[in-house]
């Protein structure tokens, strides 16, 4: 399937999450998103390095200045079970308002096109790194990476589309 782009209608699937009760929860992309601007911004896996340390936290930190520029939704997805997400969730000290999403069978990443294969490193099937800015169930902004990079999809780089 070819990776979506910019003019495309973002495809509905259903994540899993914990919710403030820590029950299991699942939710419709659509719900989270039509009638919205959002951001939905994908990455290869929980607690590795480059999600971990740049990608995520990134948008975190800089979930203020979107919302300011009217994103009402940051939406993380990552190619693991709720659990891990859930997990990893609770890694940093603040959330701000990002929801950890999970595809644990990346079944919504390969709706997308956005799947990548880390078998070679023992990952599987992963999604590639990417943020797509998201009005109305519309792509406005599609950021996709090539392989393990990261030059495209930071929150900085959805600001300067802003």
């Amino acid at each position: 399937m070819a990776p979506i782009k910019v003019g495309d209608t973002i495809p509905d699937g259903t994540l899993a999450y914990f919710d403030e009760n820590d029950q299991l929860e699942q939710v419709s992309v659509h719900s989270l998103a039509a009638g919205k601007k959002v951001v939905i911004f994908g990455v290869p896996g929980a607690f590795t390095p480059t999600c971990s340390m740049k990608h995520v936290p990134g948008f975190i930190e800089k979930s203020e200045e979107l919302k300011s520029k009217g994103v009402e939704e940051l939406l993380l997805i990552s190619v693991n079970d709720p659990f891990v997400m859930k997990a990893w969730k609770k890694s940093y000290p603040e959330t701000k308002n990002v929801k950890f999403l999970a595809d644990g069978s990346a079944t919504y990443t390969h709706a997308l096109g956005l799947e990548l294969d880390l078998a070679e490193k023992g990952l599987g099937v992963r999604s590639r790194r990417f943020a797509l800015l998201v009005d109305n169930l519309k792509v406005v902004v599609a950021n996709i990476e090539s392989g393990g990079e990261f030059t495209v999809s930071s929150a900085d780089d959805i600001l300067a589309a802003l």
